[in-house]
């Protein structure tokens, strides 16, 4: 979203052109709409993009949904192709003909958000007296260009709703959204060979500000995402004479072959200016599709000969560990302190670890964190989370099995996950989740080092450091016969507890490494009421709520990069009141006499938020999730 003074001078240049199309502003609007046909026509020529933008249009629907808006879609002529509307904005719609068919371009319509977004190129704001023609300023529309993978402009989302219910984060809601379908629209462009996933933050891939970027199978580049430009710093148009191996000194044979025999752990990249990345990558070759969190080795891929069979050098490893290991986690909690010293000391051993704690709260972040400290670094890191396997497929993922152990068993079998691990470190999230009958399968394993495969074979030795974790309490289901107890033995050589954040004392020094901004020249912060609202708060969702709280304020905040109230998601700000609330009453109620009225206990309330807040009415009201007329009424 533009700067307030960016905005303005945008405005200034719509209307500019408006007035240079010779329209008049206090005229009547032309109105007209194209034919069914025509439009059928418009919408047939967009497939991808109505494809691809539909079911993110309806989810944005369901955020706004009852403020008095409506979400568009338009193409790149600004012609408006389909609609989701609030039923009592519908009549404020068809005054100013917002309805399908119709044209929104600025020469049609002068200064509006989907024609001026086209114009500029850039996600706008136009209010009330924005737009250009009187007719149209009831309205205030939020909207965002959709980029074509070739950078051109493909097609507009918008918002727009009548101009006295201005919704705070409705421009935020809308370019998140365009991002969305922008990057889904750039891995749809590759049907047939290889994309990255990338980011020089590892949390951020799979978020909306990861790279994306698509080559052949050969690796001759395809298309890439405007974060992907960015990050590699090259235009569309200026990588397209790269390949692969130019831009991240990675052969496809190599990346294949890293799927086809090891562990699909992240990658680790390097530009040619020396910038480390790390990244995913989803492998589409004819039927076969693989990715970085399902390939299994000998997966269609056996039958390829390559020649990268050696460990390619691990770019920037220093900096990896820095990222990742024990001491990076470090921060500065007591508990947690306890804890990386107690691992620090087995580090050099192959005792198994158990982390138990709260689901979100970091334990296969530390798990990692272990493992690149570990003398097996250099080694796989396989994590299988028990949890998310069906129980008809975690045996034969976990273990392996041979060509046509069952019926549907992939040709040349699967080595499964332990054999992945070989050498390297296993991991097994949600441990508590395991189906009795494969505990004493895993319990074989450990106790023997060695995996039988489905189907049959010979036993196969394998070397593995076992990270095991759980949510759950392992003792109580040892109790109620749902874990072994000598599974449990054999798992607990060291446990360590994670703390859940409500209980961590070093939230600002967590959240300041969280805020490393994708670009170095851009930083986050966070305002001290705002970090105050953090520290009061208990985080049901732990690190994982936190996560995912400050990707969306980090999409919302200007250019300073302060994330403040404002930019924090309305039931996050719901929860903070709704706890002050609960916690002031009975503190209030124990300092008023035992006779008190309830009238008397909400004066007390509004009191004490009264000054609190320096007796600013308006904030003392959000904070107790009220109106500023209530608060008048009751002390009047």
């Amino acid at each position: 979203m533009l700067a307030s003074e960016e905005r303005e001078a945008a405005i200034k240049r719509a209307h500019g052109r408006s007035a240079g199309y010779g329209l008049d502003a206090a005229g009547v609007p032309d109105v007209s709409r194209l034919s069914t046909s025509a439009l059928g026509s418009v919408i047939a020529q967009s497939q991808a993009l109505h494809k691809y933008a539909l079911p993110v249009v309806e989810l944005l629907y369901e955020q706004i949904a009852g403020t008095r808006n409506m979400v568009i879609l338009s193409d790149a002529q600004g012609v408006v192709t389909y609609t989701l509307s609030d039923d009592d904005f519908a009549e404020q719609a068809e005054r100013v003909a917002l309805a399908l068919g119709t044209i929104w371009s600025e020469q049609r319509r002068g200064t509006n958000g989907i024609g001026t977004a086209i114009a500029e190129g850039v996600p706008i704001l136009v209010h009330g007296d924005d737009h250009y023609l009187h007719a149209n300023r009831i309205l205030s529309c939020s909207a965002a260009p959709i980029f074509n993978t070739d950078g051109a402009v493909g097609g507009v989302l918008a918002v727009a709703g009548d101009c006295q219910w201005l919704q705070r984060h409705t421009m935020a809601l809308v370019r998140i959204s365009a991002q969305k379908i922008e990057n889904q629209l750039c891995c749809a462009h590759c049907q047939t060979g290889i994309t990255l996933h990338f980011h020089r933050r590892p949390e951020f891939i799979g978020s909306l500000v990861e790279g994306i970027i698509c080559f052949t199978p050969e690796g001759r580049f395809l298309s890439a995402s405007r974060c992907a430009q960015a990050l590699i710093g090259l235009s569309s148009h200026a990588l397209g004479v790269h390949t692969m191996s130019s831009l991240f000194d990675i052969a496809p044979s190599f990346l294949l072959d890293h799927y086809r025999t090891a562990a699909p752990g992240l990658l680790q990249l390097r530009l040619p200016d020396g910038v480390p990345l790390y990244a995913s990558a989803s492998v589409r070759l004819g039927r076969s599709t693989f990715d970085n969190a399902t390939v299994a080795p000998g997966e269609s891929l056996t039958q390829r000969k390559t020649a990268a069979h050696s460990t390619p050098p691990r770019p920037n490893a220093e900096a990896s560990r820095q990222l990742s290991s024990l001491r990076y986690l470090n921060t500065g909690d007591p508990q947690m302190s306890a804890i990386i010293a107690k691992l620090t000391k087995i580090k050099h051993s192959d005792i198994p670890i158990l982390i138990a704690g709260e689901t979100g709260t970091g334990k296969e972040l530390l798990a990692q964190a272990i493992h690149k400290d570990s003398p097996r670094a250099g080694a796989p890191f396989v994590a299988v989370n028990c949890a998310s396997l069906p129980e008809t497929l975690i045996e034969s993922e976990l273990f392996g099995y041979e060509d046509g152990a069952f019926t549907g068993a992939r040709k040349n079998g699967n080595i499964g996950r332990i054999r992945q691990a070989n050498g390297g470190t296993l991991f097994l999230d949600e441990i508590g989740d395991m189906p009795l009958n494969l505990q004493a399968r895993l319990l074989r394993v450990l106790q023997e080092r060695t995996v039988m495969p489905l189907g049959g074979g010979k036993p196969v030795p394998v070397n593995v450091a076992l990270i095991c974790a759980t949510h759950r309490n392992l003792r109580d289901m040892i109790a109620k016969g749902a874990f072994r107890e000598d599974l449990y033995y054999r798992l607990n050589g060291l446990v360590v507890k994670l703390p859940p954040l409500r209980e961590r004392t070093d939230l600002d020094v967590v959240i300041k490494k969280m805020l490393y901004a994708e670009e170095q020249s851009r930083r986050y912060s966070v305002a001290s009421c705002v970090m105050q609202q953090f520290k009061q708060y208990n985080w049901p969702g732990n690190f994982r709520q936190l996560t995912n709280l400050l990707r969306t304020a980090m999409a919302m905040t200007a250019e300073d990069g302060e994330i403040r109230l404002e930019h924090l998601p309305d039931d996050f700000l719901d929860d903070v009141r709704n706890m002050k609330k609960a916690s002031a009453a009975p503190a209030v109620a124990a300092a008023l006499p035992a006779n008190a009225t309830l009238g008397d206990v909400e004066l007390s309330v509004i009191q004490k938020a009264l000054e609190a807040h320096g007796h600013n009415v308006s904030a003392a009201a959000r904070a107790l999730g009220i109106s500023r007329n209530t608060i008048y009424r009751k002390l009047g």
